[in-house]
């Protein structure tokens, strides 16, 4: 079965914050940490996975994923800190390292 997530990068100093889906997340969290592709998380060093949710549906990874861009931004900072706290990198010891 397939996967779906839809996920926050940050900076290193939790500044900023990108919300992306994908159907491959140990792939797109690799390609934002070495910076694969020009753009937003490339020109603002957004490299540290801080949450993810995943789902077996793509509509409804979509559908949550417009959902967490149009709330505010203190509350994707509690939807961080219920459940990773001292936003550390979630893909910390996956299959590759920086």
């Amino acid at each position: 079965m397939k996967h779906y997530a839809v996920y926050f990068m940050s900076n290193k100093n939790n500044t900023v914050l990108y919300i992306g889906v994908t159907s491959n997340l140990v792939k797109r969290v690799y390609q934002h940490k070495t910076k694969a592709f020009k753009g937003f998380t490339s020109k603002y060093n957004v490299d540290k996975l801080v949450y993810f949710e995943v789902f077996d549906d793509i509509n409804k990874a979509i559908a949550r994923e417009k959902q967490l861009k149009k709330g505010n931004r203190k509350r994707k900072n509690e939807l961080v800190n219920a459940t990773n706290p001292e936003w550390k990198d979630l893909s910390d010891g996956w299959l590759f390292s920086f």
